[in-house]
């Protein structure tokens, strides 16, 4: 499952070298970093509604456009999607309320 992962952000990492012009994604890295939280929160936003409609074709729709664009945010910040699988792994059979209590 994760290999979709690592593919996203190998051309994700790509996209950083590209033309604006080129690609959806360079177009997105070229505006900066508040069109990708722009977009982030669009996704965010339009998952909430697809969720609340209740239709399943459309909430995996939404959600994937919202990893996607995380995983954008992900890569123009230097990260990846193998820091976040990290961390979740390390939350993995944690309360979420110990978690929680144990961040400064």
């Amino acid at each position: 499952m994760s290999d979709i992962l690592e593919r996203l952000a190998r051309v994700l990492e790509e996209r950083k070298q590209a033309e604006p012009d080129s690609s959806y994604v360079a177009r997105l890295y070229a505006k900066g970093l508040d069109a990708i939280l722009k977009k982030i929160g669009e996704e965010a936003t339009e998952t909430v509604m697809a969720a609340k409609d209740g239709d399943p074709d459309r909430i995996t729709a939404e959600v994937a456009d919202l990893w996607f664009h995380c995983l954008v945010l992900l890569a123009q910040q230097g990260l990846g999607p193998d820091q976040v699988l990290a961390e979740l792994d390390r939350r993995f059979g944690l309360s979420g309320i110990a978690e929680k209590a144990s961040r400064t």
